[in-house]
């Protein structure tokens, strides 16, 4: 048996847990009508049959209609609802995962225009900032209805065969109760006492306990440490932890530390990348000192060192790595396997959640099969045929494209341009804050090299290079170039440098700097934050009626923080018309959208971020030569069959271009472009 604190077995209650690993609870956006049907199934199955311990499942399903599904929730308040949780946890536990559900009220943390347009309620009168909807003053009729929808939810889930559940009470209506910060209530219900406070929440344990009996494992998923002045203190959540293992209605404690109210503070609780790595690991070790429950956490904990740790030192009796297993399903089994150097690494992009909060889906930035597992694939399976690749481009795409093809069993050379791997990620990781983004070349180019893929850099492949090597399949990935066009003239803008060019270093910031952001991306904000933390003045425009929207929430805060404190001015809703020379200046035309008024002010350095243009000479001059004539079936690509089209039938090699060699966009599609495309080579 192994020794590796991380693989022994846990006791939670009569539920024997395999290992110490879990996912904790989390909504990927996947319900359809609200429920979790085959896709949400997929996701949850590949990461049991990875070799997590416990999967905790949704973020949270809703368990009243007045808490409508801001997040795409799981509606547990539905009869309907159960078959579809036996679906999914029938599929988990065919793979020996023990699965659990996170229920809530949203309280404020929602809108009244979402669902079914009924008020929110609350025991605030404030909105929640990050949600901006006012709720109602909550009623002793809603709390009376909420506590037995709480009830009947549970009873839900035990019925479609859950292990367990687990309630949320951090940001959401259980935690808005006990915090001092939003609770406005008079009564037995209100902020006066600590005991009032708690009330509520445990009002809800003692009903749910009530239904589902004392066999079904219950907990709670809370914040003990809202870190903020006039919240709960340090103290007084280690006070709450102790009460709540006293009233013997909780089974575990899943510690969160910090609040959720607004996007700065939300990046607290789940740090992004640059931000220290298990930033409240110690003290949800002192919840569990104190209480001797068992205890949960999760925060940041993205590699198996830090996981084996908080296990191995007593901190954790199980470790939630939910992001970890975004990015690779199969942690444990390559734990087990002696294969961690084989783990595709979380690099705290947080695309992930940041998709979610913009109501979109969950997507790893670099594993483009997470989410899509009825359709992409985790374990790269083997072509019947081996075929000559050759790839051009080694950046994410490229190498993805090369990774993907090396693991079909193919004979693959790249040719790059550049004398290090990484196309615009090395360019992103200049950015020490972004520096854990290489990792994603980095594991690329280990993976790679395990396969015999054969390099050559510091080449600018021409066709005659190409063609030499007789391929059958030629994928050019030569991504893009900096685009200084201005939208209004159609042409390069004289006189002005790409964010690139600042980001690089090749250009060095001077004393005022204006960032006209076209494109709202990252590069923008990297450029502006290499130009302030050099001294300059700065100022950032864009023609959008808000700055950098493809930058989303939680990725923003650090840009903010490393910002607003030196000398930056957001400009909105303001174009750039033209550049020209004013002395030993430059002279920009600025004109708006919404009307025909025009101004010009004087700075020392334009820098413009407007995307890329497809670096494509190569691939129209290889298309002539090519069976397919460049084309793609798009239905067979959807459909996850081969590429069989024929325009040429005296081409030589069927010829593809993936990333931004065909349109700018990011790192997630040019990854998504290589595996669809490759794995069915």
């Amino acid at each position: 048996m192994s020794k590796d604190p991380l693989l022994q077995p846990f006791q939670l209650k009569h539920l024997t847990l395999r290992n110490r690993i879990m996912t904790t609870s989390h909504e990927p956006a996947y319900p359809e009508d609200g429920m979790p049907k085959d896709r949400y199934r997929a996701y949850h199955e590949e990461r049991a049959k990875g070799g997590v311990a416990l999967a905790m499942t949704a973020g949270s399903a809703t368990v009243s209609r007045d808490s409508p599904p801001v997040f795409n929730n799981i509606l547990a308040y539905k009869d309907e609802v159960v078959p579809w949780i036996r679906n999914l946890t029938d599929g988990c536990h065919e793979h020996g995962c023990a699965v659990m559900i996170q229920l809530t009220h949203l309280g404020r943390r929602t809108g009244w225009n979402k669902g079914d347009w009924l008020p929110s309620v609350s025991s605030s009168r404030h909105r929640e900032p990050a949600h901006r909807s006012f709720a109602k003053l909550i009623e002793d009729w809603d709390i009376e209805r909420i506590i037995t929808d709480f009830a009947d939810a549970a009873e839900r889930m035990q019925a479609g065969g859950m292990d367990g559940i687990e309630l949320q009470a951090y940001g959401h209506l259980l935690d808005q109760f006990w915090s001092p910060l939003s609770n406005d209530l008079t009564g037995p219900y209100g902020s006066d006492t600590l005991e009032n406070r708690l009330r509520f929440p445990l009002d809800v344990l003692g009903a749910i306990r009530k239904r589902v009996g004392p066999d079904f494992i219950v907990g709670l998923r809370y914040t003990a440490d809202e870190a903020q002045k006039g919240g709960i203190t340090e103290d007084e959540g280690v006070t709450i932890s102790q009460r709540l293992a006293d009233t013997g209605l909780v089974d575990f404690l899943n510690v969160i530390r910090g609040r959720i109210h607004t996007d700065p503070a939300m990046t607290d609780v789940i740090p992004v990348q640059g931000m220290k790595s298990a930033p409240h690991l110690d003290f949800a070790g002192r919840v569990r000192a104190a209480t001797g429950m068992p205890t949960f956490h999760a925060a940041r904990i993205p590699d198996v060192a830090t996981a084996r740790h908080a296990v191995q030192a007593g901190l954790l009796d199980m470790v939630g790595m939910t992001r970890a297993h975004m990015a690779d399903p199969h942690i444990v089994r390559k734990i087990v396997e002696n294969r961690e150097d084989d783990i595709r690494p979380c690099v705290g992009a947080t695309y992930c959640l940041d998709r979610i909060y913009q109501a979109g889906e969950a997507l790893c930035i670099h594993n483009a099969a997470t989410g899509r597992e009825l359709s992409m694939p985790h374990v790269i399976p083997k072509a019947q045929t081996k075929r000559r690749v050759v790839v051009i481009g080694a950046g994410p795409g490229g190498l993805e494209a090369a990774r993907v093809a090396s693991e079909r069993g193919h004979e693959v050379t790249v040719f790059e341009a550049q004398p290090d791997p990484g196309g615009q990620v090395r360019l992103t990781a200049q950015s020490a804050r972004r520096r854990e983004m290489i990792s994603i070349i980095d594991w690329r180019m280990a993976q790679c090299a395990a396969r015999d893929v054969a390099f050559h850099f510091n080449t600018w492949a021409e066709a005659d290079d190409v063609m030499a090597l007789s391929p059958d399949v030629v994928i050019v990935a030569t991504g893009g170039l900096p685009n200084t066009e201005l939208f209004e003239t159609g042409r390069d803008t004289p006189h002005v440098i790409s964010s690139w060019d600042m980001i690089s270093g090749d250009v060095k910031p001077a004393d005022t700097v204006l960032i006209y952001d076209e494109s709202g991306d990252h590069p923008g904000l990297q450029a502006a934050e290499v130009a302030a933390s050099a001294g300059s003045t700065v100022e950032i425009m864009t023609p959008d009626r808000s700055f950098a929207p493809e930058v989303m929430g939680m990725n923003l805060v650090p840009y903010m923080r490393a910002l607003q404190d030196k000398s930056v001015r957001f400009t909105v809703a303001e174009r750039l018309l033209s550049v020209e020379r004013a002395g030993n200046q430059l002279r920009a035309t600025v004109g708006t959208d919404y009307s025909a008024t025009t101004r010009t002010k004087n700075y020392d350095q334009i820098v413009v971020n407007y995307g890329t243009m497809p670096l494509d000479d190569l691939y129209f001059t290889l298309k002539p030569h090519s069976s397919n004539g460049g084309a793609v079936d798009y239905a067979a690509l959807q459909a996850g069959q081969p590429q069989a089209i024929l325009r040429n039938p005296d081409g030589g090699f069927q010829l593809f271009r993936i990333g931004d060699a065909v349109a700018a966009r990011n790192t997630h599609a040019a990854i998504y472009d290589a595996l669809r495309l490759v794995k069915d080579l």
